[in-house]
């Protein structure tokens, strides 16, 4: 009888909380709790967002609102600041994250990591509008199955490359090996999307030294 009583008792779960009050003062000494855990408190489990076919979860939330909670995501859109253009690409890896290793080793995707994106859809958009081929060998010859343009796209595209920036060299070479370095600027467990920009100038600089770092240790 008190085997069954057990059996059908309700299972009663610690939960995450966001209170301070079981927490130490500066000084060291215990604070005495004098009230229960509060529902505006609760927190959830991370959703250690991975690489892989999208999946999302919808969570209701307080006020009747709702959370977009990314489980696995394979695609985002990347912006080009200099350019002034964004595209959808593919997320191809993790390389770096400054609070903690084993969310690269893990690839997990979370708000400031740095990752790899396929470099297809920003040399494709490049050629189209400025008539130039991106991270293109030296000695690669033209491809004999490219569409033909037109005179006037020639013309427009050669009054775009005069006031066409000038591509960084380690941009370029992103470019030949076809993996970009990019920074997830959006929050994949809250809005359930992997979006962010392209690394550049010093940014660029600051991260490939800190990963050729880390690759020395």
């Amino acid at each position: 009888f008190v085997a069954l009583i057990t059996r059908n008792r309700p299972r009663r779960s610690m939960g995450l909380s966001r209170d301070k009050r079981h927490k130490r003062r500066a000084t060291g000494g215990r604070r005495a709790i004098h009230i229960k855990k509060r529902k505006y408190e609760m927190a959830r489990p991370p959703s250690m967002t991975k690489i892989g076919a999208k999946r999302v979860k919808v969570v209701r939330v307080r006020g009747g609102n709702y959370k977009y909670r990314a489980m696995r995501l394979e695609f985002g859109n990347f912006s080009w600041g200099s350019e002034a253009i964004a595209k959808k690409t593919k997320i191809l890896d993790v390389s770096y994250n400054a609070s903690n290793n084993e969310l690269v080793r893990t690839k997990t995707l979370v708000k400031n990591t740095i990752v790899q994106v396929d470099a297809v859809p920003f040399r494709e958009w490049y050629k189209q509008h400025y008539g130039v081929v991106l991270g293109k060998k030296k000695n690669e010859a033209e491809a004999k199955d490219e569409k033909s343009v037109s005179e006037a796209t020639k013309k427009k595209q050669a009054a775009r490359r005069k006031f066409m920036g000038v591509v960084e060299s380690q941009i370029e070479d992103q470019f030949r090996q076809g993996r970009l370095y990019a920074c997830i600027s959006s929050r994949p467990g809250q809005s359930g999307r992997a979006d962010g920009y392209i690394l550049e100038g010093e940014e660029l600089q600051f991260y490939i030294k800190k990963m050729s770092a880390k690759k020395k240790k």
